[in-house]
């Protein structure tokens, strides 16, 4: 890892930057399982990287009768070379996570706004209309939803309004 890529990974605040962004649902998710497994992954190599890596042929040759085996082994060890791997297929499942989370802030944020709007609409007509005591029956007859309701539970043979008990009531005498 470059020194500006550490740099970078030591100054983001995963906590902050999810309640800054006011994150949530599957991108805060991703967000905190990455930043688990960034965690665990700098664990596990603090780890490794304390441990010494000699090796003490001699000590082995020592105690091992046969020394050949020891010989084949401290030939290996010094002929190895690491292998360079390619991670431009990680790169690129990395870019198109990245497109999808994008992806999914920008939904997010395009249901929120509607839901705002929503709501503020919701909040304007409550605030413009008229206290329910001072309505009046022809306030209520020019309903235009008012015939297609009482013609629907009329068919329906529904004779009682939904919540009208629970708000008012039982008034009948019987």
């Amino acid at each position: 890892m470059s020194a500006v890529a550490k740099q970078a990974a030591k100054k983001v605040d995963f906590g902050k930057l999810i309640n800054g962004l006011g994150l949530t649902g599957s991108t805060a998710a991703s967000l905190t399982a990455f930043k688990k497994r960034h965690d665990e992954a700098k664990k596990q190599y603090i780890e490794l990287s304390s441990q010494s890596t000699d090796i003490d042929f001699e000590h082995y040759r020592s105690v091992l009768k046969n020394s050949k085996v020891v010989d084949e082994i401290e030939r290996a060890v010094k002929n190895f070379k690491p292998v360079t791997i390619d991670v431009s297929k990680n790169l690129k499942n990395i870019e198109i996570f990245e497109q999808k989370a994008i992806e999914n802030a920008k939904l997010t944020e395009k249901s929120v706004l509607e839901e705002i709007q929503v709501l503020q609409n919701t909040l304007k007509e409550i605030e413009s209309a008229r206290p329910f005591d001072q309505l009046t029956v022809d306030d209520v007859a020019a309903a235009s939803d008012l015939d297609e309701k009482v013609t629907y539970m009329v068919k329906r043979a529904k004779w009682e309004v939904p919540g009208y008990r629970e708000k008012f009531g039982d008034l009948s005498v019987m």
